[in-house]
């Protein structure tokens, strides 16, 4: 045999070879080393029936069965080889939600990029978007974008123009128009709307709030919400002293002109069609006329500015009745106990317009009838129950989920 054939026919093996084993090193990189990275921020879990899955329960489950949806799919995307995906329980934990679209696992943490982001600012500076942030961690559908007050383009207001009040503005434009044309201002003011990084909270008015002190460090916030009439003078080493606002409703409102504090704007929030005839008459200084339809009597006079008054987006109520606390529908009109307590309106703003969100005075106690239900009277708790418009356990329930993801803050804690 030549020489030439000779190292050929060695050769041919060893290249054989070689090229196998090189084919099996390749498959081996592809499988195991490149594994994507799964970003929580784009990859939802979307839940199928679970009455195909036998002996599993939507509170019991720890893996649910779903499929997945990444949110930035394009044709550029579909044109990439799919690389292998492996799932942990973790990730299937974390993305399973209640009838209300709010995750179960509600102390799942944010995406690494925010936890990096929030890390590296010096202990105690304000959060930007923090709020909205936390929000979305547990309630995917929430979107920020929701004006505080309403501006001469409020007709553009999509989800709210449909519907009548308390719910929306539907009937009450001409109304609305006018009213806004002799407030002129739509903002917080010039200082709070400048600030990039607002911290707020919302001074409820539960007996809880006495005796705890809380008035100096209230009052460190940028934004201090009120609600109606609770006051201030002579309690504001529990409740402070500082009031950015005071949203209310005619049957609400103070009605001593003396009890209203300084620089304060009075923000009007809508329930039913007859209360913008009434806010329209404090706006133009005119005679109360027409006072039927309210169920107590209402303020005479504001002493406020137009400039200082503002109209309450009703988005607000709409979206913490049907989307945050499941309240009835009943065809987008008030009905029994669908009607959302102010104060869950006004978290429910916070958390579209404020960076840091915390509250303080919130909570009833069913279990103590005879304990004081606001701070500055002797109503008992107990008349809470004969409330006809609330739904006091499903509204505690959508609070306690933001207290327990670290949405708001809780400085009495009674949620």
């Amino acid at each position: 045999m030549k020489a030439t054939h000779k190292l050929l026919f060695i050769l041919c093996p060893v290249l054989v070879l070689g090229f196998i084993y090189y084919s099996s090193w390749k498959l081996h990189i592809y499988i195991w080393v490149q594994k994507p990275q799964i970003d929580a921020e784009e990859t939802t879990v979307v839940l199928t029936n679970a009455a195909d899955v036998k002996g599993m329960t939507e509170m019991e489950t720890d893996i649910s069965v779903g499929r997945i949806v990444g949110s930035g799919t394009s044709a550029a995307h579909a044109a990439k080889p799919l690389p292998v995906i492996v799932f942990s329980p973790h990730h299937f934990r974390k993305n399973v939600y209640d009838k209300q679209g709010f995750l179960m696992q509600l102390d799942t943490p944010l995406s690494p990029d925010l936890m990096y982001k929030y890390g590296n600012l010096s202990e105690g500076a304000c959060k930007p978007g923090y709020a909205a942030a936390k929000m979305t961690s547990i309630y995917p559908k929430f979107m920020k974008l929701a004006p505080m007050f309403l501006d001469p383009n409020f007709k553009r207001l999509g989800k709210v123009s449909g519907y009548m009040p308390p719910f929306g503005f539907k009937t009450q434009e001409k109304l609305i128009s006018s009213i806004l044309s002799e407030t002129k201002y739509y903002g917080l003011g010039e200082h709070l709307d400048s600030l990039s990084c607002k911290r707020c909270i919302i001074v409820g008015n539960g007996g809880i709030l006495s005796n705890k002190s809380l008035g100096s460090r209230i009052d460190q916030y940028d934004v201090v919400i009120r609600l109606n009439e609770a006051p201030v003078k002579g309690y504001s080493k529990d409740v402070g002293s500082k009031t950015t606002m005071r949203i209310t409703y005619p049957e609400g409102a103070i009605q001593k002109p003396e009890n209203y504090e300084d620089n304060s704007l009075f923000v009007f929030s809508a329930f039913k069609p007859l209360d913008f005839k009434w806010l329209k008459q404090m706006v133009y200084k005119e005679k109360v006329r027409g006072m039927e339809g309210f169920w107590k009597s209402v303020a005479q006079y504001v002493p406020r500015a137009p400039a200082d008054m503002r109209i309450l987006n009703p988005y607000f109520i709409q979206e913490a009745a049907f989307q945050f606390i499941g309240l009835p529908f009943n065809n987008g009109l008030m009905g029994k106990g669908n009607i959302p307590t102010l104060g869950t309106v006004a978290i429910t703003m916070a958390l579209h317009n404020c960076d840091e969100v915390a509250v303080a005075g919130f909570g009833y106690d069913m279990n103590m009838p005879y304990a004081p239900l606001h701070y500055y009277e002797t109503v008992r708790m107990s008349t809470i129950k004969e409330s006809w418009t609330h739904n006091i356990p499903k509204e505690k329930e959508f609070l306690r989920k933001l207290v327990k993801a670290n949405v708001i803050t809780d400085l009495t804690n009674g949620i």
